[in-house]
């Protein structure tokens, strides 16, 4: 039986609140992995991009398709304790005979510029780490672009590592340019929000990255791909030096009681491939597709390698390249 989405704000609040399962107990000075990938960068190079997970507080948006709250904290982030899993993370990236990685990507299931994830004390401390990366990539809600950018810029330049100041990058998260929709995801934001949060890091010379939900809900089914299109134009033309299309996940509880209002579907491998290779055709920058968990929405388990590969080759070279022939699927991971 699905459940009426409420209108208010707080009831959203509450009603994505009741719909979640247990939270796993996290320790606020253990990070929750690296990964580390090659990216193409804007100058064509391929380079070693390191991802630290941080442990944080809890996101102050209540999104009603994230699932990134089990990760996080019920209290505010200890000081010290962000620059102390950053530190773990360098410290097991020196892997023997294996130069560190020049770009790292601090991503806390939040915002960087959250004062209760990420406490600006810390930034010196911070910035005392990435000196060692050329370019460093974060986080944040649309919102909070503002003086605590300033203060990581300032944080970073006064310690400037053996090849200068690494340049900054934030990510947001559009999710999708449909109005409606980005209503009822509740970011609390429209996109003329976003557009003013893009100008602010122009202003700033920093670089934007956006994340873009591949089948998010609240769009009808048959026009999931227009809306995709559009979303991906909207980004590039906010100045995105990168857009990243992330597979909508589900199993938060929230949209799984909305039922058919809610209109979720959690895209198929083949579905992924299928809007990869369609917004390739139309980007005006690095377009990427997030390979993450892959094999949730696999059905075919003896092609995922081969067709992970393909999508991590055409990350980096951002052209479409030929489907993989199974013999098991014939290559429609139906």
């Amino acid at each position: 039986m699905s459940t009426t989405y409420p209108e208010r704000h707080a009831d959203r609040d509450r009603f994505v609140l009741d719909h979640r399962g247990p939270r796993p107990s996290h320790d606020p000075l253990r990070h929750h992995g690296v990964l580390v990938e090659e990216e193409r960068t804007r100058s064509g190079d391929i380079v070693r991009a390191a991802t630290v997970f941080l442990t944080g507080r809890e996101c102050p948006w209540r999104c009603v398709m994230c699932d990134l709250w089990r990760f996080t904290l019920e209290t505010d982030t200890p000081p010290g304790a962000i620059p102390h899993q950053i530190g773990i993370a360098i410290d097991e990236l020196r892997a023997p005979g294996t130069p560190l990685p020049t770009h790292i990507k601090l991503y806390n299931a939040g915002s960087f510029f959250d004062p209760r994830a990420v406490p600006p004390g810390d930034y010196d401390a911070i910035a005392s780490h990435l000196g060692q990366f050329d370019h460093v990539i974060v986080e944040s809600h649309p919102a909070l672009i503002g003086s605590r950018v300033d203060d990581l810029l300032a944080a970073l330049a006064s310690q400037p590592g053996p090849r200068g100041v690494p340049t900054l990058e934030v990510a947001m998260g559009l999710e999708t340019t449909n109005p409606s929709a980005l209503d009822r995801l509740h970011k609390r934001m429209t996109m003329a929000d976003f557009a003013r949060a893009a100008d602010a890091l122009r202003a700033r010379d920093v670089a934007l990255r956006v994340f873009l939900l591949v089948f998010p809900p609240f769009v009808p089914p048959r026009e999931q791909e227009l809306w995709l299109g559009r979303s991906v134009d909207a980004a590039f033309a906010c100045g995105a030096s990168a857009v990243s299309l992330i597979p909508l996940r589900l199993g938060n509880g929230s949209l799984e009681a909305l039922g058919p209002e809610a209109a979720a579907a959690r895209p198929r491998l083949k579905d992924l491939e299928r809007v990869f290779e369609s917004a390739l055709d139309r980007a005006r920058g690095r377009l990427f597709v997030d390979l993450w968990d892959l094999e949730q929405i696999a059905c075919c388990a003896h092609c995922l390698g081969e067709r992970r590969e393909r999508l991590a080759r055409m990350n980096r070279e951002q052209q479409p390249l030929p489907p993989i022939a199974c013999p098991s699927c014939g290559g429609s991971d139906a």
